[in-house]
């Protein structure tokens, strides 16, 4: 079977995953207490301009009846209007979800790194010291709230000893953004050749990074470490080991092999880092589409919501096909 067939059957799954999702949302964001026509008209609104105001919102319809139009403009390209930002959520989600993006992808490459390191040195002697450092720090990281450790970082890297810049944003109030490319700040910078904005860009990553890549390495780092021990442990391994392979070439035939897993893993976390990265957008208030659909929550501002989880789905759907073409790449078995 070839790798376009295969990759078809798996898109074929994306558009009802995606209505389902989509319905879903829908239905708990609805069930979320608040009118938006009495927080968009404020507490002096007359019950009349209410009454107005939700039947041109089509609030005044039965559930369904408010589903099926959304699902209408959805096809059109439309999701909706933001009654805070009074901007669509198309256009808002397209400025701010790269400033997520950038967020949690360079979280996700330090995780990976931190996980994948250390899951390996502590496979290859899982009696040594850097196994029993790895239990620690994956119970540790496990266990600690991702808000609660940004804290901890703003306050001993930016209160008390003054390395890190303040957490309001992106970028210094003082240094003009580059002009928007890709919406990532340091990728922006350096196709513009602003050296300071790249700097400034830099050095405001640094704790949001620190925070989510140190947390969330604990995941790869029990699957690395548990893969490769199965591995290490193979027939393959040991036969590698009795022919007098050097033990640094029988470790990297066992890191393939466990590749898979490992891979798993990363995409799943991808696509959550989307999410689970909201707190600690508001924390560093980083303006990213997170800190937008909470905003959206807590002011019944529905569309928002709703447009962040759809881009969030549409991420990590496309994710999750990448995934299966690397699958079919490490073993191309995988399609039949």
């Amino acid at each position: 079977m070839s790798i376009a067939i295969y990759l078809a059957k798996r898109l074929v799954f994306v558009v009802p995953q995606l209505l389902g999702i989509v319905l879903v949302s829908f239905l708990l964001v609805k069930s979320i207490p608040g009118d938006p026509a009495v927080l968009m008209l404020g507490p002096t609104a007359t019950p009349s301009a209410i009454a107005s105001l939700r039947q041109q919102l089509g609030l005044d319809q039965p559930l369904h009846v408010q589903f099926m139009i959304y699902i209408g403009n959805l096809l059109h390209g439309d999701l909706g209007t933001s009654w805070q930002t009074t901007r669509p959520v198309l256009e808002d989600l397209i400025q701010r979800f790269p400033a997520t993006l950038e967020l949690v992808t360079y979280s996700l490459v330090l995780a990976i790194l931190i996980g994948v390191t250390l899951g390996v040195y502590a496979a290859r002697n899982p009696s040594g010291w850097v196994a029993r450092v790895t239990d620690f720090y994956g119970i540790g990281a496990g266990a600690l709230p991702d808000f609660w450790f940004a804290l901890v970082l703003i306050f001993i890297f930016y209160t008390v000893l003054g390395w890190a810049p303040a957490p309001l944003g992106r970028i210094d109030m003082i240094v003009l953004p580059p002009n928007p490319v890709t919406g990532a700040l340091t990728i922006d910078a350096l196709l513009a050749g602003d050296i300071e904005a790249f700097r400034s860009a830099c050095a405001h990553l640094v704790l949001p990074v620190l925070t989510l890549g140190l947390l969330y390495a604990g995941p790869i780092l029990k699957m690395t470490q548990s893969t490769m021990e199965q591995m290490l442990e193979a027939d393959f391994s040991r036969y590698e080991v009795l022919c007098g392979i050097p033990q640094n070439l029988v470790v990297r035939h066992a890191l393939r092999n466990a590749f898979p897993s490992i891979v798993t893993i990363i995409s799943v976390l991808y696509g959550f880092l989307i999410g689970g990265a909201v707190l600690v957008e508001i924390v560093f208030s980083w303006g990213g589409a997170g800190q937008y659909a909470v905003q959206g929550v807590l002011n019944s501002d529905i569309y928002p919501v709703l447009g962040f989880v759809l881009f969030s789905a549409v991420f990590s759907l496309v994710i999750y096909v990448l995934v299966d073409l690397v699958y079919v790449l490490l073993d191309p078995r995988a399609t039949n």
